[in-house]
């Protein structure tokens, strides 16, 4: 009885490509696929749609101001607000310059503390390290 089962499965597996795909109609599914502002006539004017069709509206006219606002106004603000950040980035840099080398510079008592060394490196340096910014005098008295 399992066999024929089986047979039976195999079978259909097995005809599977043999199938044609079904026939698709050429008249659209859709009423309001043919531009006309004509409602068909099962619809009914009632209380109910007129809200929908006031919902609808709104959000259409909510959805343009959005893009509007999202064209005219979010993108000249990124590209403001990213000038304004390269400006003050190269005004950092130029100060930066004007600073005497990191070896002269004043280490005091609370920075770099370590009560113990970090598991990775020669311990002394923490994972986000940056040579150009960070240094640290082993020798200072504390």
């Amino acid at each position: 009885m399992a066999s024929q089962r089986n047979v039976a499965r195999l079978s259909q597996r097995a005809l599977q490509p043999l199938r044609t795909a079904p026939v698709r109609s050429t008249v659209p599914c859709r009423f309001n696929s043919t531009g006309s502002s004509k409602l068909p006539e099962w619809v009914v004017d009632n209380e109910f749609n007129r809200e929908r069709a006031a919902v609808k509206e709104h959000a259409a006219g909510t959805s343009s101001l959005w893009r509007r606002l999202s064209i005219y106004a979010v993108i000249p603000c990124l590209i403001g607000g990213g000038l304004n950040a390269y400006n003050l980035w190269n005004e950092h840099w130029e100060h930066w310059e004007h600073l005497p080398p990191l070896e002269e510079r004043v280490e005091y008592p609370y920075q770099n503390i370590r009560v113990k060394n970090f598991p990775w490196g020669d311990g002394e340096k923490t994972f986000f390290w940056n040579d150009k910014v960070n240094y640290h005098k082993e020798d200072k008295a504390t």
